[in-house]
């Protein structure tokens, strides 16, 4: 039975401390195979060395390339190792099914089950470029990760950064009660993943974004070419300007993201305009990425000021705006977007 498993060395320090049946049947069974399922991508992309069309589409008309195509077989092969995922959708294929085929998904010692909804490379359009990529997991009690709170019912999340190095960020915020879970801190770390193999380091036990004052400040501003119709974002852009802060945008939400919690400091903006309608899949995206900022003592909002994680999921190609980073840059550029 997963409860009769030892905890995995890379666990961080204040989650071994009296862990709850859930915690331990996720940290047991379900991350080993997704971290391993993230270093074999790693090791992919980096035998893949000609990126091309697949000849296919996603069920949301993308044109798929061959490295989405291997990524998301890699996580579904993962995920099928794990006996208590009882489902599983992702942005390639945005329909929850039966991870086991027919079989119903093993029950853990007391109930745990889990559901998975993930977006296996996230970053298509810049990999041709040999710009870093990542993978965004979402992890989810239950049967499914339709209809529930993402507060209380999203417990996991999990990004595989893909550049020199492969390293994974991840965030757990679960407790035996939804009501507990959605009023915790939660905790968030970086892990060493090595190619190849199922070797992995406990990088950063407890990533915290910084307070002010802050010696350098950074900004990520997504879809530049919004400003353009929006007076409010191209008011955000030149308050940038104007205040000296260091572009840092590549591009990838993952890469980005992975440099805020880095540096420990930034801001970035995915902006929704009448003009620019939103592109990122809150069941994919917005949600697991909303989870890991919150984790890290930041905040992420939506086009409307309104927290991430407030709404849940009612069908699978919902999509969103996003504002996120550390809680004061957030608040003020949503004072200026907002007028």
């Amino acid at each position: 039975m997963a409860s009769q498993l030892p905890l995995p060395p890379w666990l961080p320090p204040q989650l071994t401390q009296s862990p709850s049946p859930t915690l331990h049947a996720l940290s047991t069974s379900l991350l080993p195979h997704l971290l391993s399922a993230i270093s074999q991508i790693g090791t992919s992309l980096r035998t893949s060395h000609r990126v091309s069309l697949a000849g296919s589409a996603n069920s949301f008309g993308d044109d798929q390339l061959n490295v989405d195509v291997t990524a998301e077989r890699l996580v579904r092969e993962a995920l099928a190792k794990c006996p208590l995922v009882a489902s599983a959708s992702s942005e390639e294929d945005p329909e929850e099914k039966n991870v086991h085929g027919g079989e119903a998904a093993s029950v853990g010692s007391s109930g745990e089950r889990f559901s998975v909804a993930f977006d296996p490379l996230d970053g298509s359009s810049i990999i041709g470029a040999n710009w870093s990529v990542g993978t965004i997991v979402g992890i989810w009690k239950g049967e499914t990760a339709l209809g529930k709170s993402p507060r209380g019912e999203q417990i996991c999340s999990v990004l595989g950064v893909y550049g020199p190095r492969t390293t994974a960020v991840v965030a757990i915020r679960e407790s035996r009660d939804a009501a507990a879970a959605a009023a915790a801190a939660g905790t968030c770390f970086e892990l060493g993943l090595d190619d190849g193999d199922d070797n992995v380091e406990l990088l950063r036990p407890d990533i915290k974004l910084s307070s002010p004052p802050y010696k350098t400040r950074y900004f990520a501003p997504a879809n530049l070419r919004a400003a353009a119709d929006s007076p409010a974002y191209a008011a955000l852009i030149a308050s940038f300007i104007k205040e000296k802060y260091t572009l840092r945008y590549s591009g990838g939400l993952v890469p980005d993201l992975g440099h805020i919690l880095t540096k420990g400091h930034g801001v970035y903006i995915s902006p929704v305009t009448g003009a620019s309608e939103a592109k990122l899949r809150r069941l994919y995206e917005l949600l697991p990425v909303g989870l890991v900022v919150e984790c890290a003592g930041g905040k992420a909002v939506d086009e409307n000021g309104r927290d991430v994680l407030e709404k849940g999921v009612e069908a699978c190609d919902e999509r969103g705006g996003i504002v996120l980073g550390n809680t004061d840059e957030v608040e003020e550029a949503m004072n200026v977007m907002m007028g």
